[in-house]
């Protein structure tokens, strides 16, 4: 088989195995998902409505008010008797009563222990023995309320007997039990308790492999080994809304149904009719989290349910959960729109779901359309890039991606439907850059061809842009924001007397080359050199968003790196007639028109426009200012988080209007150093003086702006202080505006 015809059977391979990767649905493909599910809810969560749920709220405020936690029964059944005379509809517990009360009077009789003398031990215990048992207590508050107690399922083997059925189930359709979500034991209530609640429900929650609970079971089971039971069991949420309603039993309707199309498959639950109210659920019985993330307003602190100005109407005719929202009890959960949710407002949202009728759904169809999407897509892509080409067919796939996230959107936000638009979107981009990567490797070879024929006369980042687009070989530019470097070696004309010819060449050479790697690093790219001075610039061919930045950055890495320079020199002094020097360096930001400058005959890719002009002019008054680097205020815009210290108002030699200049002093460390805030703040407040006239305000400044600096900006100080000297003697001036106008370039 030829190498042509394998790469053209590739994409298809990849397409068989994405479906088939997507039908296994590992742990990865199912919280990609996932993921992409919750930042939809994250996008548009669930408004919160007033519905008749409220949590009364064990929180910490509870605690310090009414003890610490566990209460004793006693409290719980005052909490109970309370709610139900400002008229609760139901009350529902988040809490589990499995164990008898260790404060009812006989199960802390023997914590006390005995008294020295028998008959007053004796008489003890029976006075003891008269007082009420306070599980006996809560029973009879349960008894007066309609109240649903909470329960546990677990697969820890705990083997402990299963909780008292309080409903009846009735199946339309097939067997739903074996989709069910399964444990091997429960933990009940004590048996009293559930003697006179009206209802029990399972406070499991339904955490996915990563933690987050995104969705409730409405129903589970308890089995018996490998066998299915018969014990099926609502979860709390559910047996709230049957005991609210004075519902008798629970209605499921499966595959199978009167309705409902299975294609003969049993394939899980449809729907559960609590009461009323007909909840669509997976096919397991469980209903998605359709989260608005943490609502104070459903809460009620359960210490203001004692208080006499409490105002009854926060709780009559609803359903009250009771649950915890303190930390220290450990019933904190994660949802897709809270790392930290109490899980009885998680239970709350979910019965606020099924009254309100809103509800997420992923119909069992889905994941086979999803498929289908897949093949329809993969192979559009498959078939055309061999024909269209790479560029066109980007646009297909780019489209195709778009609709895809477009329409599981929509269906999300008017349908409350969960699709996956990103693993068949992934696909689709892996087949579209497999065979790109193929038609590369067959262009490349034409490619070689413009980078050998221009590589050796203009830059690898031109090279590059010329091979993909050779059309650019011809006269003309662009106009882009950029930023331009000029460097220049201060007193060349007289370190260069000083050497032969011979010895200026190696000198020179010695000191571009770091200067040059340092801008080509920094993705700068060299414009020319003249003489001792280096023109460079930002933004081009390449774009550079950065280039400010970068610009600055390499600025400062020519500073240290002609520190070491000339430390190196001065070591071989002996050997080499190299001196100690410096360099100014200006820096400006602005457009430009960049691209291929000269003749017909012979051009270079320069750059052209007045930021470059004041980028040179900058670079002049590096000396007059005495620091190495200035730059316009552009500049220092782009870059703000380095170390910038206003300068001056300045008219550069040929510009009427003054600009902003700035020295750079350093990077982001230099930033945070006391002596640079110090510096900063001084110098702000010595240029509104001086801006303002105030020549004696100004000129008292300047001693503290040489002690901040700590000797760097003498130079600095000493011109200000030349200047004002100058002005003063000059007296009123009219027309003053703060601006300098240089006269040298």
């Amino acid at each position: 088989m030829s190498a042509r015809r394998v790469w053209r059977l590739l994409p298809l391979l990849i397409l068989l195995l994405a479906v088939i990767l997507r039908i296994a649905d590992p742990q990865s493909v199912e919280r990609l998902r996932l993921t992409v599910f919750d930042e939809y809810q994250k996008l548009a969560p669930r408004p919160y409505v007033e519905a008749p749920v409220r949590i009364i709220d064990i929180d910490e405020r509870s605690i310090e008010k009414l003890g610490q936690w566990p209460w004793p029964r006693t409290r719980i059944a005052a909490l109970i008797s309370r709610l139900g005379e400002m008229g609760a509809a139901t009350i529902a517990f988040d809490v589990l009563f499995a164990e008898p009360d260790s404060t009812s009077p006989n199960n802390i009789l023997p914590v006390w222990g005995a008294l020295p003398d028998p008959d007053r031990t004796a008489q003890l215990a029976r006075i003891v023995g008269e007082l009420p048992d306070h599980d006996h207590v809560l029973a009879d508050a349960i008894s007066t309320v309609p109240t649903v107690l909470g329960m546990m399922f677990t697969n820890e083997g705990v083997a402990r007997r299963p909780p008292r059925v309080l409903w009846g189930m009735a199946v339309a359709g097939d067997d739903p039990r074996p989709f069910l979500t399964a444990f091997d034991d429960s933990i009940p209530n004590l048996p009293e308790l559930e003697a006179t609640a009206s209802g029990q429900g399972s406070f499991n929650s339904a955490a996915d492999s990563d933690g987050i609970i995104r969705h409730l079971p409405i129903l589970l089971r308890l089995r018996q080994g490998d066998t299915v039971t018969t014990e099926v069991y609502p979860a709390i949420a559910a047996e709230a809304l049957r005991v609210a309603q004075g519902a008798s039993a629970y209605v499921l309707r499966t595959s199978g149904a009167a309705g409902n199309t299975a294609f003969g498959e049993n394939t899980g639950i449809t729907h559960i009719r609590i009461g009323r109210i007909d909840v669509p659920t997976d096919r397991h019985g469980h209903i998605w989290l359709r989260d608005t993330g943490h609502v104070p307003q459903r809460f009620v602190p359960a210490w203001q349910v004692f208080e006499d100005d409490f105002d009854a109407s926060r709780v009559a005719g609803q359903i009250l959960l009771i649950g915890t929202s303190a930390a220290g009890l450990r019933d904190i959960r994660t949802t897709p729109l809270s790392a930290n949710m109490a899980g009885v407002e998680i239970h709350a949202q979910a019965i606020e779901q099924m009254l309100l009728g809103v509800s997420l759904e992923r119909p069992d169809w889905m994941t086979g359309a999803e498929i289908a999407w897949l093949l329809v897509f993969g192979l559009v892509i498959a078939v055309l890039i061999p024909r269209w080409g790479a560029s066109w067919c980007a646009l297909i796939a780019a489209g195709g991606i778009v609709l895809a996230i477009a329409a599981s959107w929509v269906a999300f936000i008017e349908l409350d439907w969960l699709v996956d638009p990103i693993f068949p979107s992934l696909v689709a981009l892996l087949l579209y850059l497999t065979q790109s990567f193929l038609l590369f490797l067959q262009t490349e070879s034409e490619r070689r061809h413009v980078r050998g024929a221009f590589s050796r006369y203009l830059s690898p980042a031109l090279v590059e842009k010329l091979a993909h687009d050779p059309s650019l070989l011809k006269l003309g530019g662009e106009i882009r924001e950029m930023t331009i470097l000029f460097s220049d070696i201060r007193g060349f004309t007289a370190i260069s007397e000083t050497m032969e010819a011979d010895e200026l060449t190696g000198f020179m050479n010695a000191y571009l080359t770091p200067m040059t790697e340092i801008i080509l690093a920094r993705g700068g790219t060299i414009d020319k050199y003249m003489g001792d001075a280096i023109m460079a610039f930002w933004n081009a061919p390449l774009d550079d968003p950065d280039h400010a930045g970068h610009a600055a950055g390499a600025a400062l890495d020519m500073l240290a790196r002609l520190e070491t320079l000339n430390a190196e020199w001065l070591a071989a002094a002996q050997a080499q007639n190299r001196p100690a020097i410096s360099i100014g360096i200006g820096l400006n930001t602005g457009p430009c028109c960049v691209g291929n400058m000269g003749s017909m005959q012979r051009f270079d890719y320069s750059v052209l426009g007045d930021a470059a002009n004041i980028a040179s002019r900058l670079e002049g008054q590096s000396k007059t200012y005495g620091v190495p680097i200035v730059a316009g205020e552009p500049t220092m815009l782009q870059a703000p988080d380095l170390a910038w210290l206003e300068l001056d108002l300045v008219r550069v030699v040929g510009k009427d209007r003054p600009i902003r200049i700035y020295a750079l002093l350093g990077d982001t460390t230099v930033v945070r150093s006391a002596w640079f805030a110090t510096t900063r703040d001084t110098q702000a407040e010595f240029l509104r003086a001086y801006r303002a006239a105030d020549w004696t305000a100004a000129g008292s400044i300047l001693p503290r702006l040489r002690s901040a600096a700590g000797g760097r900006l003498d130079d600095l100080a000493a011109l200000y202080a030349n200047r004002i000297e100058t002005l003063r003697e000059a007296g009123t001036v009219t027309g003053w505006d703060g601006a300098f106008t240089a006269t040298e370039k």
